[in-house]
């Protein structure tokens, strides 16, 4: 368990990460056997308007929307809607006849697209990148950009349908790449349930877990909550990030046409927290089912072959982990670059922030923070570190 000594060093690593201006602020909740063990906040919200990062600051989930759609998709599988071998294409109708880019040249898919290769990242979608793939890819965004705020905005399936018709990097199920499966894979459920995306979320998930603070757009009495984004600048400090990207909308101040399954969601520490516990507890938080144990068994477990596994290579954060179902599996602690235990799952966001959970070790824990380009970041992994050694010997 944390000591007085543990938490010393998590509150200084936070508070030294915010004064070398790594971090405009964050907050950092830790769960052990169930129960929460230690909360902490530090820094802003707003620097603009001096306003300190809260318990119930509204932060953009970005890529941390990811498990959250992997565990909407398994809901579909579980009542017998969702075949994972069944094609793409059979819901959205670009995913028919596919080109893939072969050495420069376009030759068609030595198979469908399946939804098993949306789930783990098999299935040639990039998010850009230089050859025909990636290109196509940016195009699209480019499109959903400047389409963003109009009457004309393209919608999930609509912005899946687009991507449909773009060249794939590879062929399906031959290799992993990092791209937009989830939002196909949003635009798939939109399709096979038959109401919006984030309506399903909210019918399946969010309501029935008490995350009442998590959706796709903040409202506007909730909108004093929402953290700002801060990019580095070239002089080693913070400055206020307006841009939208992709295909989020940034001030998060209206329902979007485009519900991305990959990065479009908001959500508070304790919101995430109860899904982060629903998955820990085998698919139930507080008498609430929302899966089976086996479904979250076979969500939380790494998937990839030995071919497919070559495509994470180049990742070095994720050295020792492999994939499947939109997160990270640890799978060899001794090429990890941080103190970790086997089955360890979870995923993190282009704006930091980040989940992990440690079935081995009944631990869990979350961070939140909003900079550009952070992912899993060095403030990250320290405090990793800390948790991971000291809790996980009980």
């Amino acid at each position: 368990m944390l000591n007085n000594a543990d938490i010393l060093n998590i509150k200084n690593a936070i508070r030294t990460a915010i004064e070398k201006n790594e971090i405009p602020g964050a907050n950092l909740l830790v769960f052990k056997n169930g129960k929460e063990v230690f909360y902490h906040e530090d820094g802003l919200a707003s620097r603009e308007e001096e306003l300190p990062i809260r318990r119930d600051t509204i932060f953009r989930l970005f890529s941390m929307s990811k498990p959250v759609t992997a565990a909407a998709a398994m809901i579909l599988v579980e009542r017998g809607m969702l075949d994972l071998y069944e094609p793409v294409g059979k819901y959205l109708e670009s995913f028919r006849d596919q080109l893939v880019d072969e050495n420069g040249t376009l030759v068609p898919v030595n198979r469908e697209m399946r939804i098993k290769d949306l789930l783990n990242m098999t299935s040639g979608l990039l998010y850009g990148g230089e050859d025909k793939a990636g290109k196509a890819t940016t195009e699209v965004y480019k499109e959903v950009t400047e389409k963003l705020l109009t009457e004309n905005a393209l919608t999930t399936v609509e912005f899946a349908n687009k991507l449909g018709g773009c060249p794939l990097a590879f062929h399906p199920g031959s290799s992993w790449a990092y791209g937009t499966s989830a939002d196909v894979l949003a635009a798939v459920i939109e399709v096979v349930s038959g109401i919006k995306y984030s309506e399903f979320l909210k019918k399946e998930i969010f309501e029935p877990l008490g995350m009442k603070d998590t959706a796709f757009y903040v409202p506007k009495e909730k909108r004093d909550r929402l953290a700002n984004t801060y990019r580095a600048d070239d002089k080693g400090g913070l400055t206020l990030y307006t841009a939208n990207n992709l295909g989020i909308i940034q001030s998060m101040d209206r329902e979007p046409a485009y519900e991305a399954g990959g990065a479009g969601l908001v959500s508070t520490i304790d919101d995430y927290s109860k899904f982060s516990l629903m998955l820990m507890n085998g698919g139930s938080y507080e008498g609430v089912t929302i899966l089976h144990p086996k479904t979250v068994a076979y969500m939380t477990t790494k998937v990839l072959n030995k071919r497919q596994q070559k495509g994470m290579e180049s990742w070095l954060e994720l050295e020792g982990h492999s994939y499947g179902n939109l997160m990270r599996v640890l799978v060899d602690t001794t090429k990890a670059g941080t103190i970790g235990s086997l089955h360890e799952y979870g995923w993190d966001g282009w704006l930091g922030c980040y989940f992990s959970n440690c079935p081995t070790d009944n631990l869990n824990f979350l961070f939140m923070t909003q900079k550009t380009d952070a992912g899993t970041m060095e403030i990250t992994r320290k405090l990793r570190n800390i948790i991971i050694s000291s809790c996980a010997e009980e």
